[in-house]
């Protein structure tokens, strides 16, 4: 399967759109955070980063912590972002950017999320008396 310009879209570096990332910039494990403020509290408790890049509320550090490399990111708020984050990792592991195809043999991503849901009370106040 081979994808056009329009579904694979990269700078002119080659890096995915949104995400200014190359594959080669990102860990197998990644964490992600909404705030792009919160990247670098992350990255702070790395042993070493090697990467530190960012376009728009996207901000990805990638390092090294107990000997793991590592990567956390930044997906700003809301659902949309979220998928558009999700999605275009998946592409950095999973297509070969030279041919534009899936790879045959495709990389699972360890996605952890840190942060909150965006609720800080109860959904449904009036039952719960408040």
């Amino acid at each position: 399967m081979h994808l056009s310009p329009s579904e694979l879209i990269l700078n002119a570096d080659g890096s995915i759109y949104h995400l200014n990332l190359l594959p080669e910039d990102i860990a197998e494990t990644i964490i992600t955070v909404g705030d792009p403020d919160r990247v670098s509290e992350v990255s702070n408790h790395f042993d070493s980063i090697e990467i530190k890049k960012a376009k728009r509320e996207f901000v990805t550090h990638t390092g090294v912590l107990n000997g793991k490399r590592i990567s956390v990111i930044s997906t700003g708020i809301g659902t949309d972002n979220i998928d558009i984050v999700l999605n275009e990792l998946d592409a950095l592991v999973n297509i070969d950017f030279n041919t534009r195809k899936v790879r045959k043999n495709r990389i699972r991503l360890k996605i952890i999320r840190i942060g909150t849901s965006g609720q800080y009370r109860p959904i449904f106040p009036s039952i719960l008396g408040y």
